[in-house]
């Protein structure tokens, strides 16, 4: 009999860290979406000393270290604060899920909103601890549209909005109004929030938000800027969000700072490209193109190896590609082109949906994956 994947609800923090089957997960959140050159040599260190030698970037764009021993948790702790990487209020820490458009600039809105932001979580209510939060608002457009967050401050037609996730259109609002106004939207999710519907998105979905907060549409979403453009320094992928700490040592040699995406790539501020094989520096790599969780044995809820299978199979495959080590899907949570379901130790496949959508095919092993088309 399938044993149905455990859901946790809840994402793991330095302070609260998600046992794993290698170990404690622990995640930083930085703050405007950059960490220094020094935060991020630190980092790597740690990762090496006391996890699995890698620091997985995630689809919220935060920093994870795998496989920390138990014994170990305070001693990272330290570690992280010593970094300056951490609030102390490990509250403050759980509700800085705040997404931010990686390519501002000193003083833009992006910097100054999110400061503001920052000065104001304690005002924020209780909220689920998946609830986050996007600020996007380059004058461009919004770049974040596609990625994780219930609440976005965003550029409309005729200046900032505010959007609840779910919504095609948001509420015009002012460098001074954005941020109570978020505040305001925050207390009305939790007021509406049930055991079944804990995101925005769900929640809009059944309890339609006051027409004030739906008149202003937001301008056209920007493509995402490819590998190799350069930010003040160049845009390197990283496969499945999994860095390697060595390698990133090297490359932090000549770097200001390290700017992170939710798109599996990060901003190195002032340097030169890297060449080294552990990194992705060209848009082209069909790598880019696919997702794939840890996997089994890194996962308990996965009964089969799922990164192995990417890579392989990515060089084959036409448009995105989505691996996944069981129906939580939590690498990626919009559709893909193919996604790939592990489900006792066999694979079922699924076209143009998610990791728990109803399968095309059942019970396929890895040899048939590999050896047939798909």
């Amino acid at each position: 009999m399938t044993q149905a994947p455990m859901v946790k609800g809840w994402c793991p923090g330095a302070y609260q860290p998600m046992m794993a089957a290698d170990g404690l997960v622990m995640r930083v959140r930085p703050k405007l979406a950059r960490i220094t050159a020094d935060q991020a040599a630190g980092l790597c260190d740690i990762a090496l000393r006391f996890g699995s030698g890698h620091i997985d970037l995630t689809n919220r764009a935060n920093l994870q270290i795998r496989g920390v021993a138990e014994a170990d948790h305070d001693a990272v702790l330290m570690g992280l604060g010593g970094l300056g990487l951490l609030d102390e209020d490990p509250a403050t820490e759980r509700r800085r899920n705040i997404l931010v458009a990686p390519f501002w600039t000193t003083g833009d809105m992006t910097a100054t909103l999110t400061a503001q932001l920052l000065a104001r979580l304690g005002d924020l209510p209780d909220l689920p601890t998946k609830v986050g939060f996007a600020v996007d608002c380059d004058p461009a457009g919004p770049l974040l549209t596609h990625d994780p967050a219930d609440i976005r401050l965003e550029q409309g037609e005729g200046g900032l909005i505010l959007r609840a996730d779910g919504c095609a259109t948001g509420r015009p609002e002012t460098l001074h109004t954005a941020i109570p106004a978020l505040i305001e939207m925050a207390v009305w999710l939790a007021d509406h929030v049930t055991p079944q519907a804990r995101r925005m998105a769900a929640v809009v979905a059944d309890t339609p938000l006051p027409k004030a907060w739906t008149a202003t549409p937001p301008l056209p979403t920007q493509h995402r800027p490819q590998l190799g453009s350069n930010f003040g320094g160049p845009l390197v992928g990283a496969p499945f969000g999994q860095i390697d700490a060595r390698a990133l040592l090297r490359a932090l040699a000549d770097a200001r700072g390290l700017r992170v995406t939710p798109w599996r790539a990060f901003v190195l501020e002032g340097a030169t490209a890297p060449s080294d094989p552990a990194f992705i520096t060209t848009a082209d790599d069909p790598l880019m193109r696919v997702d794939a969780c840890p996997g089994a044995p890194l996962c308990a809820s996965a009964s089969v190896e799922t990164r192995d299978m990417a890579r392989r199979l990515a060089p084959t495959v036409t448009g995105s590609l989505h691996v996944s080590g069981c129906a939580k899907g939590c690498a990626r949570a919009r559709p893909a082109d193919l996604t790939l379901v592990g489900r006792d130790g066999t694979f079922d496949l699924v076209r143009g949906g998610c990791a728990g959508d109803t399968p095309l095919k059942t019970g396929l092993r890895p040899d048939e994956l590999l050896t047939g088309e798909l």
